[in-house]
């Protein structure tokens, strides 16, 4: 009987790690919080918000003078039932977040544009966390009426970070920060 219990209870704590280990790991740090295309003069333009926390890794290297750069992907396709799905369009932007030591102020670069400094982190934050709407697609790469399945992502991206860092970031989970893709759905005008 004790052999049995002994038993049993060595093959549910097997179960219990196989199943942890065997579990997907989804990605952690960034929660999209809204996603919005809009029909402009222009083109077409992508509203979204994001929501996350600076670890302290991340932080301090920011205060060391690492620029962090930040990613969003958003890619739309145009379901058809007689071939593969249409890739209609493929848009990033980057945000870059940097910490000038002799100024004490944050600032924040869309794209290599325009940049705005801050006092506080937070506040450059807002601006990283919902950029301003920017221009996805111009007219007429749309066809309106039809509906488009999207994705979105946003992540830190490691791959402009200066070499040593990018090293580091591969070994280090402090500077694994993403969402998943989010899908949604878009009925162009």
């Amino acid at each position: 009987m004790r052999r049995l219990c002994r038993h049993l209870l060595f093959c549910l704590l097997t179960a219990l790690l196989l199943a942890g280990a065997c579990a997907p790991t989804a990605a952690q740090g960034v929660d999209i919080r809204q996603i919005h295309i809009e029909s402009s003069d222009d083109g077409y333009r992508l509203a979204s918000s994001f929501g996350f926390e600076l670890n302290r890794g991340l932080e301090d290297a920011l205060l060391r003078g690492v620029a962090l750069y930040f990613t969003t992907e958003v890619n739309l396709t145009r379901p058809r039932w007689y071939w593969f799905d249409e890739n209609s369009l493929s848009a990033t932007q980057t945000i870059r977040l940097s910490y000038n030591v002799l100024t004490r102020q944050y600032h924040v670069g869309i794209n290599g544009g325009l940049q705005q400094s801050f006092q506080t982190l937070d506040d450059a934050l807002t601006l990283v966390r919902r950029p301003s709407r920017w221009l996805v697609a111009e007219k007429g790469v749309l066809k309106p009426g039809d509906t488009y399945q999207g994705s979105i992502r946003m992540r830190l991206d490691v791959e402009l970070l200066p070499k040593p860092f990018q090293v580091n970031a591969l070994n280090n989970s402090d500077w694994r920060l993403s969402s998943d893709w989010k899908s949604f759905t878009y009925r162009a005008e």
